[in-house]
């Protein structure tokens, strides 16, 4: 953990675009709570296929714009050609955008080829062709592997192909094991690997929507936790208190282990994030202090 030490402490989360205009009020309050973590920035997820696309630029811009937070847009290099993404990039430059997370992204249902980039190193290649050192590029990471990946092994040395095309930053899969992420940190330090890796956070709001997402990632809920969820059945308000805790729990050992910040899904909702920010905050030395 020594290469993640250096670096200072990021405090960030993640949307996505609303659908709807009810919904892009209740985003806009959500974005006005979360002001409390002091952001570096928001990313804003994106679809592929064209399915939140344009709303993706909309809802980054009006962040960053109208609510005076740095927005960081997800690009995917699924489904898209070079000429669709010099054009996002070009338009991003031109609204002031400085940071994009780079992804490979997910196959739409039906689609049988990728595209004309393949994966996320290219992307990221082709960004710093296009833009040179313009955009601050983040990328993902997964301490406990990436589900398509065939080994731990050949996962890391992909990771480390988007590293080398010019990433600055990780902001890695959520997991609750704090040994995946002090694990994955050392064997990338082994491959030489020292640029900021933000561990990513998923509050613990409710236990159906959090299995379906992590069957889909493969995160991994460990028993202990998925056995007093399955307890509590439909009690949301005790799902809650006991997700705020065991993340903040999470939190606290990661920050003192020394993690360069913490990165939060908050799936469009601030209530869960805030209680764990303020229960973290409460560590010495710790940014909210």
């Amino acid at each position: 953990m020594n290469s993640q030490r250096a670096y200072p402490k990021s405090f960030s989360f993640e949307l996505f675009p609303p659908k709807t205009e009810a919904a892009e009020l209740a985003l806009k309050n959500t974005v006005e709570q979360l002001r409390q973590i002091n952001p570096s920035y928001c990313s804003v997820t994106f679809g592929a296929g064209g399915s939140t696309r344009e709303k993706t630029f909309e809802t980054v811009v009006n962040i960053q714009d109208d609510m005076g937070i740095a927005c960081a847009p997800h690009i995917s290099c699924i489904a898209s050609t070079h000429s669709h993404i010099r054009e996002m990039l070009d338009a991003y430059k031109d609204r002031g955008i400085k940071r994009i997370v780079a992804l490979r992204g997910d196959m739409p249902s039906g689609m049988l080829t990728t595209g004309e980039l393949r994966y996320a190193n290219e992307l990221v290649a082709f960004i710093r062709q296009e833009t040179g050192k313009y955009f601050h590029i983040e990328v993902a990471g997964y301490p406990e592997v990436h589900p398509q990946a065939a080994n731990a092994e050949k996962d890391l040395l992909n990771f480390k192909r988007k590293v080398e095309a010019g990433a600055d930053s990780v902001v890695t899969q959520y997991f609750y094991n704090a040994e995946s992420y002090f694990r994955f940190i050392d064997d990338c330090e082994k491959q030489g690997i020292d640029i900021p890796i933000v561990p990513g956070i998923m509050p613990i709001t409710n236990y159906t929507q959090l299995a379906r997402f992590s069957e889909l990632c493969g995160a991994d809920i460990p028993r202990w936790i998925r056995k007093r969820l399955e307890f509590f059945g439909d009690d949301r308000a005790s799902i809650r208190a006991f997700g705020v805790d065991v993340v903040s729990t999470l939190c606290r050992r990661l920050l003192e282990q020394g993690a360069p910040g913490l990165h939060f899904y908050t799936l469009n909702q601030a209530e869960a994030t805030l209680a764990i920010w303020k229960n973290i905050s409460e560590m010495e030395n710790s940014p909210a202090c």
